[in-house]
């Protein structure tokens, strides 16, 4: 968990926009490498679109929700969250790492990236992805309106019916 020395060579990227996939109908976070045009599409959940589209589109919720309880109890703990890093991808699932520094010491966790990525909004903090998943994955740039795109996501959140998701058993 600890050692927030990444040996691989990294880009830093920003979020370009949220969107829908029109063929499967699930979000997409797509993340633009700040010095080139590279796309990096990731497939996320309803939830995790939710948390990024939050911070995109600054909103305040009334309540901590679950990325700024975390965001509050790293800071609490006397951390910073440092960056985050997309670090592979392996049988189509990608994983990140969320580097934290708490004074001289350095702490690698585990993560989503969408959660990482909704964390580092959050935090400010730079998102990076490793220059092989880029190589691998990334999609040519996106021509179509970031606006028409963030509002058919905003159209499938706000039509989303809890009774989709099933009942969680105890």
């Amino acid at each position: 968990m600890e050692n927030g020395n990444e040996e691989q060579k990294t880009i830093e990227v920003a979020v370009k926009a949220l969107a829908l996939d029109q063929r499967t109908k699930v979000p997409v976070v797509l993340l633009k490498e700040k010095e080139g045009e590279r796309i990096l599409p990731i497939w996320i959940g309803p939830s995790e679109a939710s948390a990024i589209a939050i911070v995109l589109e600054d909103v305040i919720p009334q309540r901590p929700l679950t990325h700024d309880l975390l965001l509050l109890m790293i800071e609490g703990l006397r951390a910073k969250v440092q960056k985050v890093v997309i670090t592979e991808l392996k049988e189509n699932t990608f994983y990140a790492r969320i580097i934290l520094v708490q004074g001289e010491r350095f702490i690698s966790v585990d993560a989503r990236p969408s959660d990482s990525v909704a964390l580092a909004l959050r935090a400010r903090a730079p998102i990076f992805v490793s220059d092989g998943i880029f190589d691998r994955q990334s999609s040519p740039p996106v021509e179509t309106d970031p606006e028409d795109r963030a509002e058919a996501l905003r159209r499938y959140l706000r039509d989303l019916d809890l009774k989709d998701f099933g009942r969680l058993e105890g």
